[in-house]
C-alpha cells in the first residue's frame, strides 16, 4: 500500500509540475523571437472549437510550449553542456566544435538539388542572358566544413562532386575556382560567413577572371566594429563561445557608392552600420538580405556593368569590386522570383556572376 502511495505522490507531483509550467506559458507574454537562435518562436495559436477537435490546436501548443518553456536558453545551454562533456557527443544541433571554430554539419550531398540549383540558373540563362554578349561566370562558396570536417574526423560531404556538377551543368558560364585561394582563417570562428578582412585574395582571383583587376585599388582601412561579433553558431550550439571582432573595409570609392533598395525604394550607404545594432551585425554588409539591390559608383572608370545572383556571402565580397563597375546589380532569388526579374532588370551585355555558398545550393529549394 505503501508503494501505491508513493508511485501516486509522483504521478501527481510531475503532474502539478506539468500543470504550472503550462499555466505559465499561457500567462506569459509570448517572446516573438529568439536573438541567440535568430529565429522566430511559435505564437500561441488561436482557440477554436475546429481546431480543438481536429488535433491541430493541440499540435500548435505544444510546439508553442516547446518555444516559450521558462528558461528555455539555460535549458538549451545545460543540454548542450551535457551532450559535449558529460557523453561525449560530437555535435549538438548538428553544431559541432573543432579548436576554437563552430561549425554545422553539411552532410550528405543532396546531388538532386545541386542539379536542381543548375536547372533553376540555366532557366535564368535561357530566359535572360543566352541572346546577350555580355560574360558569364560561376564560383562556388565552400562553407568552412570543407576546410575542417573531414579533417577533424566529422562527416563531410563530397564537395568536389558537388563542383563537378555544377560545372558541368552550367557550360555556358566561365568557372572561378576560389577554393584554393582560401583556408579555415579565412572564417569566423562563431559565424557561418567569411570575414571580408580576409578576401582580398578571392577579389584578386574573380577580377582577374572579369578583366577588372586594373582598376582595383587594393588600398583599404579596415574599420572596426563597436559591438563585439557572436555569430550564428553562437546560439544554435548553446554553447559558451567567446566573442569576437568584426571588420569592414573602406576606401573613397565605396564610402561614394550608394545602393537602392528596390522592395524598400531607400537609398543607403554600402555599409549599414546601424545594422551592427541588430540581432545579426553581419548585416552592416549590404543591408543584409534583400531580394534585389542596384549599386552605383560614380566614380568608376569605365562604364561597365556587373549583375550578381548570390546569397549571403557575396555581401562582403562584392564591395571589394565595386572599383570595377559604375553599376552592380545585385540578385537573391531566395526571396525574388525568377520569371519577374525582368521587370526590373534590362539584360543588355552586362558581366553576370553566380556566386553561392555550398549550404544553400545542397538546400536549393530555397531558390524560386
Amino acid at each position: 500500500m505503501g508503494e501505491k502511495i508513493k508511485n501516486t505522490v509522483i504521478v501527481l507531483s510531475i503532474g502539478l509540475i506539468w500543470c504550472i509550467l503550462a499555466l505559465f506559458c499561457w500567462i506569459k507574454p509570448s517572446d516573438e523571437i529568439s536573438i541567440s537562435e535568430r529565429r522566430k518562436l511559435e505564437q500561441l495559436p488561436e482557440f477554436k472549437l475546429q481546431t480543438l477537435l481536429s488535433g491541430k490546436f493541440m499540435t500548435g501548443f505544444e510546439e508553442y510550449a516547446q518555444d516559450q518553456f521558462p528558461h528555455r536558453f539555460m535549458l538549451r545551454k545545460l543540454k548542450a553542456y551535457t551532450r559535449f562533456y558529460a557523453f561525449a557527443q560530437k555535435d549538438n544541433n548538428n553544431i559541432y566544435i573543432e579548436g576554437d571554430y563552430a561549425a554545422k554539419l553539411e552532410y550528405p550531398l543532396n546531388e538532386k538539388s545541386i542539379l536542381s540549383a543548375a536547372d533553376k540558373f540555366r532557366y535564368l540563362y535561357e530566359k535572360y542572358m543566352k541572346d546577350q554578349k555580355g560574360n558569364i561566370y560561376l564560383s562556388i562558396v565552400p562553407d568552412k566544413g570543407y576546410y575542417l570536417a573531414s579533417q577533424n574526423g566529422y562527416p563531410s560531404m563530397d564537395y568536389e562532386q558537388l563542383f563537378n556538377i555544377l560545372k558541368n551543368h552550367m557550360e555556358f558560364a566561365e568557372y572561378i575556382d576560389i577554393s584554393d585561394v582560401l583556408e579555415l582563417e579565412d572564417y569566423y570562428y562563431t559565424d557561418i560567413h567569411w570575414r571580408q578582412e580576409k578576401l582580398m585574395k578571392v577579389a584578386e582571383k574573380i577580377a582577374s577572371a572579369l578583366g577588372i583587376s586594373e582598376e582595383l585599388s587594393g588600398n583599404y582601412e579596415a574599420i572596426e566594429a563597436d559591438v563585439p561579433f557572436y555569430g550564428v553558431y553562437y546560439g544554435q550550439s548553446a554553447l559558451p563561445l567567446e566573442h569576437e571582432k568584426l571588420y569592414y573595409l573602406i576606401n573613397d570609392i565605396i564610402n561614394d557608392c550608394r545602393v537602392y533598395n528596390v522592395e524598400t525604394d531607400k537609398t543607403s550607404p554600402v555599409y549599414d552600420t546601424m545594422k551592427l545594432h541588430d540581432k545579426d551585425p553581419y548585416d552592416v554588409f549590404l543591408s543584409g538580405a534583400s531580394p534585389l539591390l542596384i549599386v552605383d559608383n560614380p566614380n568608376a572608370a569605365k562604364e561597365k556593368e556587373l549583375i550578381v545572383f548570390r546569397d549571403s556571402f557575396g555581401s562582403s565580397l562584392i564591395p571589394l569590386l565595386l572599383e570595377g563597375y559604375s553599376k552592380v546589380t545585385l540578385v537573391d532569388i531566395r526571396y525574388i522570383t525568377s520569371d519577374y526579374l525582368g521587370e526590373f532588370i534590362t539584360f543588355d551585355n552586362q558581366d553576370v556572376l553566380f556566386l553561392y555558398s555550398t549550404p544553400v545550393l545542397n538546400s536549393s529549394a530555397v531558390l524560386k
